[in-house]
């Protein structure tokens, strides 16, 4: 009779968890895993958004990916941004949450908001800030020339290098907060008694956070690892409201090109646009799953 009433209890708990499991599933699906096979669909398909036709050859939006200088160039892009920003983000993050984590500091909770407070910041009201603060004639110029670093104004955004700089350090900006407070989390979780411990052995302030701090936070590691490329592989709104792609489309980003083809530029190219960005799903998808690899420490 028990075991009867046992196996009525798990069969009423397992009917219970799919029916909470089955609306977000659907969601999922419809939301998410639908999207993508339609992405891809119409990826295989050329002409006009009221007009579309199966590609012949099938797979010639893809190849003509390799013929495209625009989206190498676009890619190029994405990926020396992803290079150079993203390792000096997460390094910046973790040495400021170490720093904040520090109990004995005053005043952390306002040095936290500050930190914090660019990811709240409007995408586009941030990007009026830095197109203003990096103008010929604007505030950084002027602070270059007054302590004599520079003679003369430097046209930081009609520039490729420096225009590339300017994106590159107001995502800086921006986004370092943000993984900030992932660390300052994980930190919190690590037992005060270890460093402690670490203390009594002798160790140094390096030795303690290379040792303890960044083997503990390897899960959090990964995780802001896997989110900053995410993110950086989609990036779109520095490229439009910063740039604008300029000068001559030399820091557009795969997201800015693909807008171009789909809606951007009135040409409503879906068939390419989705191959684009189905190739920069394969991306994602792939050095996410490489960065789980390389933070995976399990036997």
């Amino acid at each position: 009779m028990k075991q009867k009433n046992k196996g009525g209890v798990q069969a009423r708990q397992q009917a219970a968890g799919w029916a909470f499991l089955t609306p977000a599933t659907l969601l999922i699906f419809l939301m998410s895993f639908y999207p993508m096979v339609q992405a891809f669909i119409t990826s295989l398909k050329t002409g006009s958004s009221a007009n579309l036709q199966w590609a012949e050859p099938l797979f010639n939006n893809y190849s003509r990916m390799f013929q495209d200088r625009m989206f190498k160039t676009a890619m190029g892009n994405t990926f020396l941004y992803l290079i150079i920003q993203v390792p000096i983000m997460l390094v910046l993050a973790i040495l400021l949450a170490q720093l904040l984590n520090n109990k004995d500091l005053k005043f952390r909770g306002l040095f936290r908001t500050m930190i914090f407070l660019p990811c709240a910041t409007a995408l586009v009201s941030y990007a009026i800030i830095f197109k203003t603060l990096f103008a010929t004639q604007g505030l950084i110029n002027s602070w270059l020339v007054g302590i004599g670093i520079v003679k003369e104004n430097i046209n930081w955004l009609g520039q490729p290098g420096t225009a590339k700089a300017v994106i590159i350090i107001a995502l800086l900006w921006r986004w370092t907060g943000y993984n900030m407070v992932f660390f300052l989390a994980g930190l919190q979780n690590i037992d005060y008694s270890v460093y402690e411990a670490a203390n009594i052995d002798g160790a140094s302030g390096w030795q303690t956070f290379w040792s303890i701090t960044v083997p503990l936070l390897k899960p959090v590691i990964v995780m802001t690892g896997i989110m900053s490329i995410n993110g950086t592989l989609q990036l779109f709104d520095e490229s439009v409201n910063l740039t604008n792609g300029g000068p001559a489309n030399t820091t557009i980003t795969m997201s800015h090109y693909i807008y171009n083809n789909s809606l951007g530029q009135g040409v409503a190219n879906f068939g390419y646009a989705s191959a684009l960005a189905f190739v920069v799903f394969i991306l994602v998808a792939v050095l996410a799953w490489i960065n789980m690899k390389v933070g995976d420490t399990r036997d």
